[in-house]
Order: structure tokens, then C-alpha cells, then sequence
């Protein structure tokens, strides 16, 4: 048996206790009012406070450690500044975290605080139940995590603002719609404008990804049908044995093109097709997607669809619109643009 060792027994001199600093402690340093301490830290525009009062004040509440207590400012403003974002429980790549860094920032600029929200737990109303005990002023919710019902539970707990990322718009949120139908349809066009008569559509394993798969295939299929092409779904792992596999048995397949769903997974399928011994574009033709720089930097360069997300500092002015308006209709707004960049592989 494992003793748990018993702390040892408290010295005879406490050691002395910090209290915590207030707005007070900071009015006393700075020689100033607590009201025009609030007025300097929450960044008041109406009261007109002079350039070297508000340096003193920031001053006294660095020295002092001094940090402006959330939950008392949410009582005065009636709602909190806390934007919740869940975090999607699939990869979702380079772009797209580019995207939330700079919706962060922008909101940051407004005075509202992003928290990401990493539970995996059941989707739909249950999942919206554990937002609302955060008590958000807004949810951004990507892909399809929520319904109709989640949105009014949200709503209820005080969310001003529901705003979804996604192909379909939900009943009372505001909607971001983003159809990748179309980056595949770019894709398939391209090719077939190339020559390519026989196309691979690569498919994601990775668990998740067939919301953003499934419709970039169909957006293939849409730009083909009628033109006598065929189109072949290739499943594949981000991995390099399972891209060597899908290599080992290519000329099998006999596909002269393919789309491989984003840049990452045609980079991966690139490399093993070059070691087999195929030439790109000369015996296959390869398209990627989001246009990362590292397809660039490739040989040959990776031709890919450039991917138009939403820029941060738009979303964070609609997410703030509708904090400030809460009873105004949802808005709608289609998003994602979508254009070939043609480089040496196709």
C-alpha cells in the first residue's frame, strides 16, 4: 500500500496574504476618481478624459496588477463579451485556421474575448445547453454542430447572436453559407478544359471530412455530366502507405487527372505518384485546393482553387451588428468564392 505522505503542520507565522487590487487601489495611485478609472480601462469614448490622465491611470493599474473583473462590467453592459466558438472535432487545415486568427483579432479589436469551446459531446440541443452555461453574447458555430432547437436554447440563456458557418442556413441564426459544391465543380471544369477524360475525385478516411468531400465530388460530377468523362472515387488516408498503395495500382485505375480534395492530400498523392514512376501532368494531371504556399514551392508547381473565406474583420462587424440589434432578421450571406489557379501540374 502507497501512504499518501500528510502535509506537514502550518508554521507559526502565516505568511501574509495579497488582497486582491481594485478600481480604488488604482483611483488612489493614479489621484483620480474610480469612476474615471472605469472610464479609462473600459475605453469610454462619450466622457472626455485628457491623454495624460488616461497614461496615468493604465500606468497606476500596471503597477498595481490591476485587471477590470469580467463578470461585474457584463452586469453594467447587461450581456457579457464572451464569443464562443466551438471547436470543430475534424482537421480543418491551414486556411482555415488562418481564417479564425484573424476573426480573433477583429473581435478582439471590438472588446469581445473568443473563448474556444473543445467539448466532443452529443450535437443538437444538448450540446447548445452546454454553450449556454458559459453565457455567451455570441456562438459561432461551424459545419452542422446545431439546429434549430439549439438555437433557441441559446437565445433564451442570453445569446444575442447565433451566427452558422456552413452549407445550409439554420432557422434563427444568422448564416455564412459555404458551398463547396463549387470548388469541386472549378476543379472538374479545369481538367476537363486540360484534356483529362478519366478523373480521380480523392476522398478523405479522416473522420469528419466527407461534409466538405461529399459536395466538392458533386460539384466534379455537375461540371462533367454530358461530356462522356468518367469519374472515380479514390478513398485515401493522410498518410504515405496508404498514398503508396493508391500509387501502386494508378495505372490500373487509369485516370489521366485528378482532383485530390485540398492541397495537403494532393501534395501526399504527388510524391508517391513520382515515385512510382508516373510524370505529372504528362500521365496524370493534379488539382489541390486552398492554394497553400507550400504547393508553390513544389515541382512541378501544384495547380489548385483558390479558396475565398470570409475576412475576419467582416464577420466580427456582423457579429457585433447583431449583438448591438438583437431583434433584427437573421442574415444570409453566401461566402465562399472559388477560382482556379492553374501552375505546372495540370
Amino acid at each position: 500500500m502507497v501512504q499518501i505522505p500528510q502535509p506537514a503542520a502550518p508554521a507559526s507565522t502565516p505568511a501574509p496574504r495579497h488582497s486582491v487590487p481594485t478600481s480604488a487601489d488604482v483611483a488612489r495611485l493614479a489621484g483620480v476618481s474610480r469612476a474615471t478609472v472605469s472610464y479609462v480601462l473600459n475605453d469610454t469614448g462619450a466622457v472626455r478624459i485628457s491623454e495624460a490622465t488616461r497614461r496615468r491611470v493604465r500606468a497606476a493599474a500596471e503597477e498595481l496588477g490591476y485587471v477590470p473583473h469580467a463578470a461585474a462590467r457584463s452586469l453594467r453592459a447587461g450581456h457579457s463579451r464572451v464569443v464562443l466558438m466551438p471547436t470543430p472535432a475534424i482537421p480543418m487545415g491551414p486556411l482555415y485556421n488562418g481564417f479564425v486568427n484573424e476573426l480573433q483579432w477583429a473581435l478582439g479589436r471590438l472588446d469581445y474575448t473568443v473563448v474556444q469551446h473543445a467539448g466532443r459531446g452529443p450535437r443538437g440541443e444538448e450540446t447548445a445547453r452546454a454553450w449556454a452555461e458559459l453565457r455567451p453574447v455570441a456562438v459561432l458555430v461551424p459545419g452542422s454542430m446545431i439546429g434549430p432547437e439549439g438555437v433557441a436554447v441559446l437565445r433564451r440563456s442570453g445569446a444575442r447572436a447565433v451566427v452558422t458557418l456552413g452549407p445550409e442556413p439554420v432557422d434563427g441564426a444568422h448564416a455564412l453559407l459555404m458551398d463547396h459544391r463549387g470548388v469541386g465543380h472549378h476543379a472538374g471544369a479545369h481538367l476537363h478544359s486540360r484534356g483529362r477524360r478519366r478523373i480521380g475525385v480523392v476522398m478523405p478516411e479522416e473522420p469528419g471530412l466527407d461534409v466538405f468531400s461529399r459536395p466538392r465530388l458533386e460539384g466534379v460530377r455537375r461540371a462533367l455530366r454530358g461530356t462522356g468523362a468518367t469519374v472515380t472515387e479514390l478513398p485515401l488516408g493522410y498518410d504515405e502507405e496508404s498514398a503508396a498503395r493508391l500509387a501502386a495500382r494508378w495505372r490500373a485505375l487509369g485516370l489521366d487527372g485528378v482532383f485530390a480534395y485540398n492541397d495537403e492530400y494532393a501534395m501526399l498523392l504527388m510524391r508517391a505518384l513520382q515515385d512510382a514512376g508516373l510524370r505529372i501532368p504528362e500521365d496524370t494531371a493534379v488539382v489541390g485546393a486552398d492554394d497553400l504556399m507550400l504547393g508553390r514551392l513544389l515541382r512541378p508547381r501544384l495547380s489548385t482553387v483558390h479558396i475565398d473565406l470570409p475576412a475576419g474583420r467582416d464577420l466580427a462587424a456582423l457579429v457585433d451588428r447583431a449583438v448591438r440589434e438583437p431583434g433584427g432578421e437573421p442574415e444570409r450571406h453566401a461566402v465562399l468564392g472559388a477560382a482556379v489557379v492553374h501552375r505546372e501540374s495540370s
